[in-house]
């Protein structure tokens, strides 16, 4: 599956900002597909995740203000973010998995397919 993300762009601190990422394949309804946020010099972070079956998990330190959400109509999966802050700031990336994800903090290397990423920048 080939995903690709839009929704990215510069926000003021408390702003809202809903993410989206178009996938093209086969059987989107099948994988399950994550959020991940990323800066510079450091790892991956993961941020959300939504199953086959639409069941969720979130990063505790982000899962008051972010949902995620998918529309297998459309092959698309989102990530509303709110009330945003600085430290939010980073290059947001989609991700597709085959195998259902089961349990835990799901991690980077579990995931087969990337998009390219959008930039969000919150202002202080």
């Amino acid at each position: 599956v080939q995903l690709v993300e839009s929704g990215g762009g510069l926000v003021q601190a408390g702003d809202s900002l809903r993410l989206s990422c178009v996938a093209s394949g086969r059987a989107f309804f099948r994988y399950n597909l994550g959020w991940f946020r990323q800066t510079p010099g450091k790892e991956r972070e993961f941020v959300a995740i939504i199953t086959e079956t639409g069941r969720s998990y979130k990063s505790d330190s982000m899962k008051e203000r972010f949902t995620i959400s998918r529309d297998n109509a459309k092959n698309m999966v989102y990530l509303q973010m709110n009330s945003l802050k600085p430290e939010d700031t980073a290059v947001y990336y989609c991700a597709a998995r085959s195998v259902t994800w089961r349990g835990g903090s799901p991690k980077a290397a579990d995931f087969d397919s990337w998009g390219q990423g959008t930039q969000v920048t919150v202002s202080s």
